[in-house]
């Protein structure tokens, strides 16, 4: 309270009457501290104290922002998820973006487990990296044979990676179950792993497995093990929650912990590593940064082993958006201003490892900013933050109006705004055929483009790009009904497609594919490759089948298709739908809506190209006459009619 008063004392008179502000409380608390440090030598209380100074040091009267570092891990454990595989090209185009994305350590996986990892340590070097250390993890030595000898320590060295990870075990049922080593030997292990490598000139991260299971049991080995690392010249110490179990109270108070166990380590920080099986890894990972802990491990989207790993994409979002500025994160990032970047990245990778995308993830998911019911819609068009807690564009995602049963006439004028379509008859209309359409067994909530074209003609804006004249099918198998083996074998797919172009001319072409769908697609894209040929940038990512009725109509019934696309030249992701009891006629409507989509944003990315060079040009145009006309002798005479006598100046070139 003195402190707290002496420094309002010292403020201009204007400012003293102010309510005090989270950053005045921060010196204040920062002074005090210092205060602490000169006048409570007693032993404990100067380590407290100089952790407290840090985190709230004060630099000319303003509070400093802590950097945490990010350490992504998807190249090696990422990769141990259910489903998961990367080759080679995949891992080096991941480390390259999450380079551009200011990560601060891409670990590239364990070279002496097989030769892929091998080969991306080797072909990681022509990488024009420029922020990213590339990281490779190994365990500690096996018991009784030296480090230097060791083969797991042999390939982290012939791996060159600049930094290098060691896990080794801190929970002592490990080291005497499963190791089956003294103790004593576990901490050899340990200090003499990291101390080879450190001697090498790699940066050194020490994992420490199990670490909160490991300190529960026996607090005094947990706190040895790391301890040891740091004297074999670890520079990061990082604790590890690998069974994914403890709760963020136990985090923040154990993180606490082991930063006093390796305080008089000088330069030696403390990180963690959260697995994500009570769903609390990325909780957990901010409540150990909230104790100290300046790095924080995981993957991007969570992807792992069992239940994943803490999602980077949240931690980094959570931690640079969330806090009032108390930290920072990716601040080399190239790609993008801030974290607009996060969702193209999470994108990335979920298209990369050939992963769905989950449609409720935090911050970059589709649905993270869609809005459903009528009354949030029409709350979101007087107060976006009424049902946002950030605007979407900060982390490169975007608001998400959704039509559906629920939906009222805010939610159909707010698409149609976004359509520059104010006509209220337009909007009654919209909404009269979507209700319509809804009965049929279509649902607009979830193919936003396919709702986007019946806007268009709706409002009378829309023309077709092609019209089909007819297509055509076959499916033609030969032999027995044989589950398992390979479908292609005594199967022909071939559809045939007729459609009118703009021009009045009219193609007709035919393709074969691995099933009639696929067929169709390829006889559509075929027919519009010489008219069309950006539609060979659409790209299919999912394909979903729903019986609508099946209860009442059984093999009758409605047949509702899904169909997910991507614009390879935009990155835009969008779906579309058809409703038929044929499901092949189903897969064309949602097909024929794709494809529509795609050519008229082409066509409206089009026209905005050509009115911005058009408006250069004009811009250019101007000039050139301008200058032409400053250059004509008979505008220099009439310049020199406007000045006379003395005062003229003399007009030169």
């Amino acid at each position: 309270l003195l402190t707290f008063r002496c420094y309002f004392a010292g403020l201009a008179p204007g400012r003293q009457q102010r309510r005090p502000s989270s950053t005045d409380y921060r010196v204040v608390m920062a002074l005090a501290v210092r205060s602490l440090l000169e006048h409570a030598p007693r032993r404990g209380v100067p380590r407290l104290a100089g952790a407290l100074a840090r985190r709230f040091s004060t630099a000319g009267g303003a509070c400093e922002r802590r950097y945490v570092e990010m350490y992504d891990t998807t190249l090696r454990d990422g990769t141990q998820g259910e489903g998961v595989s990367l080759s080679l090209n995949d891992k080096l185009q991941i480390a390259e973006r999450l380079d551009e994305m200011g990560f601060d350590f891409v670990e590239g996986g364990y070279p002496l487990s097989n030769e892929k990892d091998v080969a991306f340590f080797e072909c990681v070097k022509s990488l024009n990296l420029r922020h990213a250390r590339v990281c490779a993890f190994g365990m500690t030595r096996r018991r009784g044979i030296r480090a230097q000898d060791d083969p797991g320590m042999l390939a982290l060295l012939r791996s060159e990676a600049p930094a290098c990870t060691i896990v080794g075990k801190t929970w002592d049922f490990h080291v005497t179950e499963v190791l089956r080593v003294s103790l004593e030997e576990n901490l050899d292990m340990i200090r003499e792993s990291v101390d080879v490598l450190h001697r090498e000139g790699r940066y050194m991260v020490y994992d420490a497995e199990h670490f909160f299971d490991g300190w529960k049991a026996n607090a005094e080995h947990a706190r040895d093990t790391i301890r040891a690392a740091a004297e074999g010249g670890a520079r990061t110490i990082v604790l590890c929650d690998t069974n994914g179990g403890t709760t963020p109270e136990e985090i923040g108070t154990l993180t606490r912990a082991a930063i006093d166990a390796v305080s008089d380590f000088e330069g030696v920080t403390v990180g963690v590593h959260c697995h994500n099986d009570c769903d609390l890894a990325v909780a957990n990972s901010l409540a150990a940064v909230e104790a100290g802990a300046s790095q924080v491990q995981g993957t991007i989207n969570g992807i792992g082993e069992r239940c994943g790993n803490a999602d980077l994409i949240s931690v980094a979002a959570n931690l640079g958006l969330k806090r009032a500025g108390a930290f920072e994160v990716l601040a080399q990032n190239r790609r993008h201003a801030g974290f607009e970047g996060l969702t193209e990245l999470s994108r990335f990778v979920y298209e990369t490892a050939n992963l769905s995308l989950r449609p409720g993830q935090a911050f970059v998911g589709r649905s993270a900013f869609a809005h459903k019911g009528g009354m949030h819609a029409h709350a979101m068009q007087l107060a976006s933050t009424s049902y946002e807690h950030i605007d979407p564009a900060l982390v490169g995602n975007e608001r998400r109006i959704l039509v559906s049963e629920l939906s009222g006439r805010s939610n159909i004028a707010a698409l149609t705004k976004a359509a520059k379509i104010t006509d209220p008859e337009v909007n009654k209309k919209v909404l009269e055929e979507v209700v319509q359409l809804e009965n049929l067994g279509y649902q607009f909530e979830a193919a936003e483009a396919s709702f986007e074209l019946l806007v268009q003609k709706a409002s009378g804006a829309f023309t077709p790009h092609f019209t089909r004249v007819k297509y055509n099918v076959d499916v033609e198998t030969s032999g027995p009904c044989v589950h398992g083996g390979s479908d292609a074998v005594g199967q022909l797919n071939e559809a045939t497609v007729k459609i009118r172009l703009p021009d009045g001319s009219v193609r007709h072409e035919v393709a074969e594919g691995d099933g009639p769908v696929g067929a169709l697609d390829a006889a559509l894209r075929k027919s519009l490759d010489d008219f069309y040929p950006t539609v060979q940038d659409l790209h299919l990512i999912d394909y979903k089948v729903r019986v609508v009725n099946g209860a009442q109509a059984g093999t009758g019934a409605v047949i509702r298709v899904i169909i997910e696309s991507s614009d390879k030249r935009t990155g835009r992701i969008f779906s579309t739908i058809g409703v038929s009891t044929n499901i092949v006629e189903a897969s064309w409507k949602a097909l024929n809506d794709a494809v529509e989509y795609k050519l008229l944003h082409d066509q409206e990315n089009a026209n905005k190209a050509r009115a911005e060079r058009a408006a250069k040009d004009a811009v250019v145009s101007a000039a050139i006459n301008a200058s032409k006309q400053a250059c004509n002798p008979s505008s220099v005479r009439a310049s020199r009619a406007v000045h006379t006598g003395a005062q003229s100046p003399p007009f030169r070139l």
